[in-house]
């Protein structure tokens, strides 16, 4: 397994170490539900060193992501950041993203399980002057997130961060450190940030541990893998596996709004302006249950005695004290307020479709 460049300060504050995406990461600390609540409540601290981060050089660099990518890049200023996906030609998802605008160049993140092949598609594509490198072994990301991420991080720059607007980004000294500091995160959380830093391990543990001084008033945790994909789900924000993949086009995983059919030719725009014309046949849509039993990826979704659907994530809300989940629905099925069963392990509970994200 690889190990990010926070590998020892995981073991030495008692991470439970697992394999993601052949990462060795922590899953937990204290505890899913402490760290969670951590993050909302106050502030919190991912690891998130494992995901991709690619650059797109060269003349041809804006029209080669704006046909790579959903999203419409001609809308994206300089220092900001736009959430986007890659889809095949048949509207499938090959990764959902991230795209920031650095002025010469173009950088995009992508998950971390994908990156062999997010890297392979972008190469299939490449056309024109277009330089594409994979930089994701010379970056360490941090996720601080929560209400005191600001005033945690504030300490650590000269940089006013309280004039940065979500999904904005600027490079700034950090803790003694040259950083790509944007205003983002996969929690739900506004005032959020993730920092790019190097990947050598000396800097980032000194980055690390500056980080946590400043967020001590605060009561600053360390959260792992499991809370980041509670914390997710209260805001249905989409996971790629789960709630979109390649049999998951990205109208059906309800991300229309990242999918600028308008803009021109992309990756799978005629397929995705056929589906939109002929009406989509199924959507991911959320759901929550009052019954005890979580219901997991996989499951299966009833109307009675017809099956209508698979659960594609799941899992409880620490915040609203309940089992919730997103499902991909027949049409027909997925409205808001209609009542549902899930069969969770042979046994049929009660469940209704309501609106996400779960937390207002």
């Amino acid at each position: 397994m690889k190990k990010t460049a926070f590998n020892n300060i995981h073991k030495s504050l008692g991470g439970k170490m697992v394999d993601f995406a052949g990462f060795e990461m922590p899953v937990q600390y204290e505890g899913i539900i402490a760290e969670h609540k951590a993050v909302r409540n106050s502030v919190g601290v991912f690891d998130v060193s494992h995901m991709g981060e690619v650059e797109i050089h060269g003349n041809d660099a804006f029209d080669y992501v704006q046909k790579l990518t959903t999203n419409d890049v001609s809308k994206l200023q300089l220092g900001k950041v736009q959430y986007s996906s890659m889809c095949y030609t048949d509207g499938g998802v090959v990764d959902d993203l991230l795209v920031y605008n650095c002025g010469k160049y173009f950088l995009l993140v992508i998950n971390a399980a994908n990156i062999e092949k997010d890297i392979e598609w972008m190469n299939q594509n490449k056309f024109g002057d277009v330089e594409i490198k994979n930089v994701s072994d010379n970056i360490s990301l941090l996720a601080v997130q929560g209400p005191n991420s600001l005033n945690t991080l504030q300490k650590l720059t000269k940089f006013d961060l309280s004039v940065m607007e979500y999904y904005s980004f600027t490079f700034c000294n950090l803790a003694g450190q040259e950083v790509l500091l944007s205003r983002t995160g996969y929690t739900g959380e506004k005032i959020c940030f993730e920092i790019y830093s190097s990947s050598d391990v000396k800097k980032s543990e000194e980055l690390w541990n500056a980080i946590f001084d400043a967020g001590s008033e605060y009561g600053i945790k360390p959260a792992g893998l499991g809370s980041r994909d509670t914390l997710r789900l209260e805001y249905a924000y989409r996971l790629y596996g789960n709630d979109m993949n390649e049999k998951i086009n990205i109208l059906e995983a309800g991300l229309g709004w990242i999918t600028k059919l308008e803009k021109g030719i992309f990756n799978g725009s005629d397929a995705l302006k056929k589906a939109k014309a002929e009406g989509l046949k199924r959507k991911v849509v959320g759901f929550s249950t009052d019954e005890k039993l979580i219901a997991r990826q996989g499951a299966e979704v009833y109307s009675g005695d017809n099956k209508i659907g698979t659960v594609t994530s799941g899992n409880i809300s620490p915040m609203l004290n309940k089992n919730i989940g997103m499902a991909l629905i027949d049409e027909g099925y997925n409205k808001t307020g209609t009542e549902i069963q899930i069969d969770i392990r042979g046994k049929k509970v009660n469940a209704k479709v309501v609106k996400t994200p779960f937390l207002n």
